[in-house]
């Protein structure tokens, strides 16, 4: 089991079958919002669906090609992230992550992000962490900046999102780069 505070009021803990209603209550609200960033959302039509969807996240965890966490905020969750895969060869994490619209503004993908970008390189002992972020959402690559990711460039045409092509602005941040955490 994953678990890690990452301040007073923020946590995440591995994803779990029993946070599919939540999840799916999450994405089922937030339906018009997410669907413009992410490829999943008209795939994710009922709980079965977030189940199927955590059961994969457990799979990957167990293989250790991933790490997917529920965000809990002030103890409910209130969004998922983690590592999309772990590239042991190359000692590359990338992460994603999403957050329900009502919950942005207060930092917590910040924190989130900076806490798994810390324990990637601290506890994995990874060399890199990767962060992608479709180019026009400014909200998400926001995130990366913050935390002094370099911006390394555009992936063109990078994924297709429902009917058309999104770029992906790319950040890396080197285990050499990383802040040291006082």
């Amino acid at each position: 089991m994953f678990e890690h505070k990452v301040d007073q009021g923020i946590s995440l803990k591995l994803i779990e079958k029993k946070d599919a209603k939540r999840i799916f209550e999450l994405t089922e609200s937030n339906r018009s919002y997410l669907r413009k960033w992410l490829p999943w959302v008209d795939e994710t039509r009922k709980v079965e669906d977030t189940e199927v969807f955590i059961q994969s996240c457990l799979e990957g965890f167990a293989n250790n090609k991933s790490i997917t966490t529920a965000v809990q905020f002030k103890g409910e969750i209130v969004g998922v992230a983690g590592y999309n895969e772990l590239d042991w060869s190359n000692k590359v994490a990338y992460i994603g992550y999403w957050l329900a619209e009502e919950y942005q503004g207060n930092g917590i993908m910040t924190k989130v992000a900076e806490a798994l970008t810390d324990y990637a390189i601290r506890e994995l002992e990874i060399n890199r962490v990767d962060i992608r972020a479709a180019f026009e959402n400014m909200k998400s690559r926001a995130v990366p900046e913050r935390l002094g990711f370099k911006y390394e460039g555009c992936i063109r045409q990078s994924e297709w999102l429902y009917d058309h092509y999104v770029d992906h602005a790319v950040y890396g941040m080197l285990a050499n780069e990383w802040k040291v955490k006082g």
